[in-house]
């Protein structure tokens, strides 16, 4: 039986942060969890929009919601939501990291780091970095991040971090989620070899029909490339709903396993109900993981409380 939106129990208790959460795959999947009587924290840039989004999710369903202002392109925003949530709180049974910005024209962010990879994953390790504390609270915590199909056209490349050399929008994306990939993985292991209850997952939406792919034409002012956008919006993608469903098994479901990737697999990833989802081999080469991970470490100043279980001496 496929996975489906029917397939979430009941989460009474549960504390689920949703970085982006007012619109698109993480609206969709806050729809789902509300439903189901979760308490969901939407941690958003823009305070207007996340307003109207928390009284759409309190009008319709049974679950707590409640907002966080954060915006992932600034490190001090980052801690600064951080501070709040931990104090908010204590414990967070899943943490969502879904927010992305997609093929912008080349801009900064407030820390001068190119602006994809500091948003989709750069804010995201010093988010979670910051929130291993109240994830570690929960009996069984979990932190999602959400990659995408396009991580298989992108490669590390160390010498354009954290600015590239020659900017290539589609370059920078991609690398960005095979980044978002990587840090899931490698997280999975340094919290499995810490002996953690805190687990790591991946996933992703397929070509899903959200606002994320026509922000780029938009800031650069292409009609022609929003038009295209919103044809194959229409023509091609699945909708949000069906695409936030490998957010939902990764955060939900009993089966999904720490170091899992799940997403859409039909049409090579395009669209489809979530299944076990292939990566590609950059993304597993745990050398490159442990390389990205130490110069996140430098660029964001944020260090994981992980120390490796002591080997046990036998008699």
């Amino acid at each position: 039986m496929p996975f489906t939106a029917a397939s979430v129990a009941d989460q009474s208790r549960k504390v689920f942060v949703i970085t982006g959460g007012n619109s698109g795959i993480g609206l969709e999947a806050a729809k789902v969890l509300v439903a189901r009587n979760a308490t969901v924290v939407l941690a958003c840039r823009d305070a207007r929009k996340m307003g109207e989004a928390a009284a759409s999710l309190r009008a319709a369903g049974a679950g707590r919601v409640e907002q966080v202002v954060l915006d992932l392109s600034s490190l001090a925003s980052v801690r600064t939501a951080a501070s709040e949530l931990a104090s908010r709180f204590p414990q967070i049974d899943v943490l969502v990291n879904n927010a992305g910005v997609m093929a912008l024209p080349e801009r900064k962010s407030a820390d001068g780091f190119e602006l994809q990879f500091a948003t989709n994953h750069l804010g995201h390790f010093a988010l979670t970095g910051l929130l291993l504390g109240p994830l570690a609270a929960a009996p069984a915590g979990r932190v999602v991040t959400v990659s995408s199909i396009l991580h298989r056209r992108g490669h590390i490349v160390f010498e354009d971090i954290p600015t590239p050399r020659a900017y290539d929008k589609r370059k920078s994306y991609s690398m960005s989620k095979l980044a978002n990939l990587l840090f899931a993985f490698e997280l999975h292991r340094r919290l499995e070899a810490a002996g953690s209850t805190v687990t790591s997952l991946a996933c992703h939406p397929g070509y899903s029909a959200t606002n994320l792919q026509g922000a780029g034409p938009s800031m650069s002012g292409s009609k022609v490339g929003a038009f295209f956008s919103e044809a194959a919006n229409a023509l091609v993608a699945q909708p949000a709903a069906i695409g936030a469903l490998g957010t939902l098994l990764a955060a939900t479901s009993p089966e999904a396993k720490g170091g899992g990737y799940y997403g859409s697999t039909r049409l090579l990833g395009l669209r489809g109900y979530p299944e076990q989802s292939p990566s590609t081999r950059e993304a597993n080469d745990p050398e490159v993981a442990r390389r990205l991970w130490e110069v996140s470490e430098q660029l964001t100043g944020v260090r994981f409380a992980l120390e490796p279980r002591p080997a046990r001496v036998s008699a």
